[in-house]
């Protein structure tokens, strides 16, 4: 199984001394391991595969401080409210957003549904730095796929912030049926993408899907923000040389 990369947790951190820990010989040669793997898979294909997290890693995610206060409630009396899985059903594509709608509240009351849409539109934006690190790994020429619990309105995030400019919309939720923790959304996305888990980074805000991926195999970075991912993403031998744009 391999190790979460939790990179943050020991200061000092350097792969010389995990080296040193006996403990964790799996964690010792990640390193070399995504090198090892990278060289013996297709040598026209650049590895390793970096796999992203969209709400809250890339994209602000309005539900926890925007969508509250347009229904006029706290978080938590939103929370007590709304139905326990419409939100969940609407990620997994297994009902629309007019069934959303009809749901979203446990007592099935109404409410404005492009309102409701116009207040999520509003509060996407990019989390800081991150799309200066996306655009950094792009001209690196890194693959890089969206790997997300959302449902049909990633649309939305995409008209307004065009993030397909660095990376592909080609795990989502809504479209497999399937959302993360569940660990056979992690095996699809290894068989879509026909590699070796080793070959593929996954980067979530949320240590419970990282920890996940780990489990099937996959490098997995807990992100806390945009500088502390650039540096892990070095600690691991991505290279990532800033453009002169982003220095000006």
């Amino acid at each position: 199984m391999a190790m979460l990369l939790s990179l943050r947790v020991t200061t000092g951190f350097s792969f010389q001394s995990c080296r040193k820990m006996s403990v964790n010989p799996t964690f010792s040669g990640q390193k070399s391991r995504i090198a090892s793997a990278a060289s013996s898979q297709n040598i026209d294909r650049k590895l390793p595969i970096l796999l992203f997290d969209i709400m809250d890693t890339i994209v602000r995610d309005p539900f926890y401080h925007d969508v509250p206060p347009f229904f006029g409630m706290s978080f938590e009396e939103l929370i007590e409210s709304k139905h326990p899985t419409a939100w969940i059903e609407f990620e997994k594509g297994m009902i629309d957003e007019m069934q959303l709608s009809k749901k979203f509240f446990k007592d099935g009351r109404s409410f404005d549904l492009e309102g409701l849409k116009n207040c999520m539109r509003r509060g996407y934006s990019y989390i800081d730095g991150v799309a200066e690190l996306l655009y950094d790994l792009k001209q690196n020429n890194y693959e890089m796929h969206a790997f997300t619990n959302y449902p049909i309105w990633y649309k939305m995030i995409e008209e307004k912030l065009n993030i397909s400019t660095y990376l592909s919309w080609t795990f989502c939720s809504c479209i497999y049926g399937k959302r993360k923790p569940d660990l056979d959304f992690y095996l699809e996305v290894l068989r879509h993408l026909n590699v070796d888990p080793t070959s593929c980074i996954f980067v979530d805000d949320r240590l419970t899907n990282v920890k996940a991926a780990t489990e099937v195999g996959i490098v997995g970075l807990h992100f806390k923000s945009a500088n502390m991912l650039r540096e892990d993403l070095s600690r691991i031998g991505i290279n990532i040389s800033a453009d002169e744009h982003h220095k000006n």
